[in-house]
């Protein structure tokens, strides 16, 4: 499962950041998993197709690991990649990002946004006259005004999943008419484009009970190429139709359905025509199960998603204290565990450094050298925290050292890491307890509310750094975000705030790289390996497949099937 995108970053539960892309062109599927972050990956792998070689209609049908728990990506219950996914046919996005990393303005949505002045920092959007939510009011700089005052964090009523940007911002007012819209800021925030993407209505953001509730089953209102035909919570589905009042280029597609398929059960799922894709999730068995079905091609680009091992540091965890938290990390040896997990796949399996951004980005540094894999260095520090060695287990005051690692069932490259790390971390004298949890509430019971001392997941990405990663590495007590450890510190605080003002690229990178360090000397969380990005695809279907970091949204109008 994964979780990270957007403004916000949307984990995916089950195994599974960030920028780079390398390589260029879209086109036919590989024959074998390429090395992520070389020259010969693609920065896309969508067999990209002209429109009109793709048929009117069809049904798209989408695996998904769960049903959102909230339709409300903003809300700390939704901030998941199935729920992001499907909002990007149904939800405006008013930036979308490229293969590539960059960023465009959606014209179905704005005629234009611009910075119109630095200091202070002042963008004005200006509204397209045709965008409508499906209430049949028109898209206003009123919208704008109350997502901006939600997520500023500042009402705790309002249950938020991030306030990166929106706690900048010191106003949004009404330009020459209602849509024309200023938002000025009363400190600067470079990633300003993250903003307002997803964008909800006003009537959405109303009210705290309505934020936190409302939309918990479906989403009510909506303003995309698709709206929603059906949502059945038992049969664990969602079909989604053509909007028939979406003034943008009409989508090639009838229908998309999403359904729920356990990881287990996606390949034979595939070969049933139950589904159209599905994601190989790094694992050799489903890659080679794709390539010997007839009607699947494997698609790779450098997919933006590391999967990574949180650990808990709230002051009641066992792993409050800073020290024994780099001591287990020393004693993971990440490497062993991409070669495990990756080894058959890619020849790179060199352990991720960087917190923030992914192996073949420009700004990437490895800042993990005083935090390696070193058995010996970790015993000694355990030894030292009057961690001793007792049996199998080291034990102080009479409480043995003994971790709950909670994973979501149904996913086999979790478990199998997880007892990779069992054994690891036996050899210096911590037990891991493997606690699988039912795949529906393994964010929302267990995660998000800090019920582990250890957790596997994977984060998906987006073409910002700061907009995408603040919520997970920021500390504040009072909004959690997605700092699901409880872990921060006052010098991380303000390295990351500075680099979030900065409106110089070079020097935003160093303060984040800066900020890395510091991340890493906190034991905040480990990353373990970068995704191989590979995709089973249909063969059949047309702009669809490995997109890069053309995910936020998919083009939904463009995908089809080829005639």
């Amino acid at each position: 499962m994964r979780r990270r995108m957007a403004a916000l970053v949307a984990p995916v539960a089950a195994l599974g950041l960030l920028l780079a892309a390398c390589g260029g062109g879209s086109g036919g599927g590989s024959n074998g998993l390429q090395d992520a972050g070389t020259t010969g990956v693609k920065t896309a792998d969508i067999n990209e197709q002209p429109l009109d070689k793709l048929k009117d209609g069809g049904d798209f049908k989408w695996p998904i690991d769960s049903m959102p728990d909230n339709w409300n990506y903003n809300q700390v219950d939704g901030t998941v990649l199935d729920g992001a996914n499907m909002d990007g046919a149904i939800m405006p996005y008013i930036f979308t990002q490229n293969a590539d990393a960059s960023v465009s303005v959606n014209k179905n949505y704005l005629t234009s946004a611009e910075l119109v002045s630095q200091d202070p920092q002042v963008v004005e959007y200006k509204i397209n006259p045709k965008a409508k939510w499906s209430n049949g009011r028109q898209f206003s700089w009123e919208d704008f005004a109350a997502q901006a005052k939600v997520l500023n964090g500042k009402d705790p009523a309002y249950q938020v999943s991030g306030t990166t940007g929106y706690e900048d911002i010191a106003k949004v007012e009404k330009g020459t008419d209602d849509l024309d819209v200023k938002v000025t800021f009363g400190k600067k925030f470079a990633e300003w484009k993250a903003l307002f993407s997803p964008f909800y209505p006003k009537e959405l953001n109303s009210d705290p009970n309505t934020f936190n509730k409302a939309w918990a089953q479906k989403a009510l209102i909506t303003a995309g190429p698709f709206k929603i035909k059906n949502v059945d919570n038992t049969a664990k589905t969602a079909v989604f139709e053509r909007d028939p009042n979406w003034w943008g280029d009409k989508p090639k597609l009838d229908t998309v359905t999403f359904k729920v398929v356990d990881r287990p059960a996606l390949a034979d799922a595939f070969a049933n025509g139950q589904i159209d894709f599905y994601n190989l999730n790094n694992d050799i068995n489903a890659f080679k199960r794709a390539q010997s079905d007839p009607n699947a091609v494997v698609r790779q680009s450098t997919y933006p998603d590391y999967t990574h091992m949180t650990l808990n540091g709230a002051s009641s965890s066992i792993l409050a204290d800073k020290d024994l938290r780099v001591a287990v990390l020393r004693g993971v040896d990440t490497v062993s565990i991409a070669k495990s997990i990756l080894g058959q796949m890619q020849k790179d399996t060199t352990p991720l450094g960087n917190h923030w951004f992914l192996k073949g980005s420009k700004t990437y540094e490895d800042n993990s050298g005083p935090y390696k894999f070193d058995q010996n260095a970790a015993k000694a520090e355990l030894d030292k925290l009057g961690w001793k060695q007792s049996g199998d287990l080291r034990a102080k005051d009479g409480k043995q050292l003994k971790l709950r690692l909670v994973i979501p069932t149904g996913t086999p490259i979790s478990q199998q890491t997880g007892q990779i790390l069992q054994s690891q971390l036996k050899a210096i004298g911590v037990g891991i307890d493997i606690v699988a949890v039912p795949t529906a509430e393994f964010f929302k019971n267990y995660v998000n509310v800090g019920n582990f001392d250890l957790t596997l997941f994977r984060w998906i990405s987006n073409s910002f750094p700061i907009g995408g990663s603040k919520g997970i590495y920021y500390y504040d007590p009072k909004n959690v975000n997605q700092n699901y450890g409880h872990i921060g510190s006052d010098k991380v605080n303000q390295l990351i705030d500075a680099a979030a003002q900065e409106l110089d690229d070079t020097k935003r990178a160093a303060d984040l790289n800066a900020a890395d360090k510091e991340i890493w000397a906190l034991g905040h969380q480990l990353p373990i390996f970068q995704s191989t990005g590979a995709f089973a695809v249909r063969k059949t279907l047309g702009n669809f497949g490995s997109p890069g970091y053309a995910n936020t949204p998919y083009d939904f109008v463009k995908i089809g099937f080829v005639k």
